[in-house]
C-alpha cells in the first residue's frame, strides 16, 4: 500500500462515518483503505470557499482558521476551490459521492468480476478522485485528463504529495484521451447534457461510461452506460450527484456576439398550473423537463419588481422567453407573458402534463441510448408493461 501524510485520526473517523449514510451500504473495505490512503487536505489548496447558508460562499482560509480548514476538508461536503468570473469553476466533490460513482462504474472487487485495467478519468481537479483510482487500481491503470493547464499541473503536484503517479494529460475531455484507449471504464467528474461519441469509441466493449448528468432546467443525476460491440451504448439514470458542468477550450471569435433583436411585448394569459410545481424543487419533475423543453431555463425573483414572486423562463440559445406571477393571493391562476419563436410556458406546461400521464417517473425509470452516430434516445420505463415514449429531443427552431 501507498504511503503518504496521514489525515488527522479524528477527523478521518468522522468522515469514514459520514460518508456511509448516502451510500446506504457499509463502505467495501478496498474503499476503506483508499480513503485512508488518500488524506482529502493533500488536495485541497489553502483557501476553501463553503457555503454560506443564504445561498452564497464564504472563505475558509488555512492561515487564518486552520481548525475550521481541516473540518472542512474532511467534512462530506462539496468545497470550492475555485471561482472565474464571479462563480465557482472548479470545486473538490463529496467525498460520498466521488465513492458513489465509483462503486457505479464498477471499479474494485467491490463490485464484484474482474479489475479494469485502463481507467480514464475526465477532470481531474484536485486529483482526489484520481488518487482513489490509484489506490484501488493502481497507478498504471489510470489516466485523467484536465482542460485547465493550472489545474492539471496543480493535480499532478497533490497527486505527487500523496505518493501517487497516474497519467496526467491537459486537453478537451469532449475528446477523452486517444493515445490511452481502449479503456474498459471511463469516469467523468463533471456534468454533461450528451454524451461526447468520444467517449464511447475510446470504451472496450461491455465497459462502462459514468458521468453526472445536466440539463438546463435541472442539473442533478448520474448516467451509467454500457458500452456495445457495434458501438452503441445504453443504460440508466441515477438519481444522485449535481456536478459543475463541463467546460470546453475558449476559441476565438471573428468580433463580439450580436445581441438579440428587441422582442415586441409579449403575450398575455393565464395559466393554472403553479410554478412551484416545475421549478420548486421535484427533483423528479424537473428532470423530466430538462429533458422534455431542452434550452429551457428558470430563475425565480422575488424581488417584488414585477409581481409579489415571478417564475423567469429563458431559452438558452434564442430569443424567446416567459414569466408566470403569482399576485401573492390567488393559487389556482398565474398570469403569464411569452414571447419569443419558442412558447416556453406552453412547452413546460406540455412536458409537466405528459410527465403525469407517464405516472410521475422517478429518475431512476429513466433509460437513455446512443447510437453510432451520436443521437441519443431517452425512454421511460412506466411499470405498464412497455416503456414510455422517446422524450429527448433539440428544440424546435425557426426556419431561417
Amino acid at each position: 500500500m501507498k504511503t503518504s501524510p496521514a489525515a488527522p485520526a479524528a477527523h478521518l473517523g468522522r468522515l469514514l462515518a459520514d460518508v456511509t449514510e448516502p451510500l446506504g451500504r457499509q463502505l467495501p473495505p478496498e474503499y476503506e483503505r483508499a480513503l485512508r490512503t488518500v488524506p482529502r487536505h493533500l488536495f485541497l489548496p489553502d483557501r476553501l470557499w463553503l457555503r454560506d447558508g443564504d445561498g452564497g460562499y464564504r472563505p475558509c482560509d488555512r492561515s487564518t482558521n486552520p481548525d475550521g480548514w481541516i473540518t472542512a476538508a474532511y467534512t462530506d461536503t462539496p468545497l470550492v476551490t475555485r471561482f472565474t468570473d464571479g462563480l465557482p469553476s472548479s470545486s473538490a466533490s463529496m467525498p460520498s459521492m466521488v465513492l458513489r460513482t465509483l462503486l457505479l462504474a464498477g471499479i474494485g472487487d467491490a463490485a464484484g468480476g474482474a479489475r479494469p485495467r485502463r481507467v480514464l478519468e475526465l477532470g481531474t481537479g484536485t486529483g482526489f478522485n484520481a488518487a482513489l483510482l490509484c489506490a484501488v487500481l493502481g497507478d498504471d491503470a489510470v489516466s485523467t485528463v484536465e482542460l485547465d493547464p493550472l489545474l492539471a499541473a496543480q493535480g499532478e503536484r497533490n497527486l505527487e504529495a500523496a505518493g501517487f503517479a497516474p497519467a496526467v494529460s491537459c486537453g478537451d475531455a469532449a475528446a477523452g484521451w486517444p493515445p490511452g484507449a481502449p479503456y474498459e471504464r471511463v469516469v467523468a467528474t463533471f456534468s454533461v447534457d450528451r454524451v461526447p461519441p468520444a467517449w464511447v469509441e475510446q470504451t472496450t466493449a461491455g465497459g462502462r461510461i459514468v458521468t453526472p448528468w445536466t440539463s438546463a432546467w435541472c442539473r442533478y443525476g448520474t448516467l451509467a452506460l454500457t458500452v456495445g460491440r457495434n458501438g452503441t451504448a445504453h443504460g440508466r439514470f441515477h438519481a444522485f450527484a449535481s456536478f459543475m458542468p463541463m467546460r470546453r477550450p475558449c476559441r476565438d471569435t471573428a468580433g463580439p456576439a450580436t445581441a438579440p433583436a428587441p422582442q415586441r411585448k409579449g403575450a398575455t394569459s393565464l395559466s393554472p398550473l403553479s410554478p412551484w410545481l416545475v421549478a420548486g424543487g421535484d427533483l423528479d419533475a424537473e428532470f423530466h423537463l430538462g429533458l422534455a423543453v431542452p434550452g429551457a431555463s428558470f430563475a425565480w425573483d422575488t424581488s417584488g419588481e414585477h409581481a409579489p414572486t415571478r417564475l423567469h423562463i429563458a431559452d438558452d440559445e434564442g430569443p424567446s422567453w416567459a414569466a408566470v406571477d403569482y399576485d401573492g393571493h390567488s393559487a389556482d391562476r398565474f398570469t403569464v407573458t411569452q414571447a419569443g419563436p419558442r412558447l416556453l410556458w406552453d412547452e413546460i406546461t406540455a412536458g409537466y402534463t405528459h410527465w403525469e400521464t407517464l405516472g410521475r417517473p422517478r429518475i431512476g425509470q429513466y433509460r437513455l441510448s446512443v447510437n453510432t452516430a451520436g443521437d441519443h434516445t431517452v425512454q421511460v420505463e412506466t411499470g405498464r408493461g412497455r416503456p414510455g415514449i422517446t422524450i429527448l429531443g433539440e428544440p424546435s427552431r425557426p426556419s431561417p
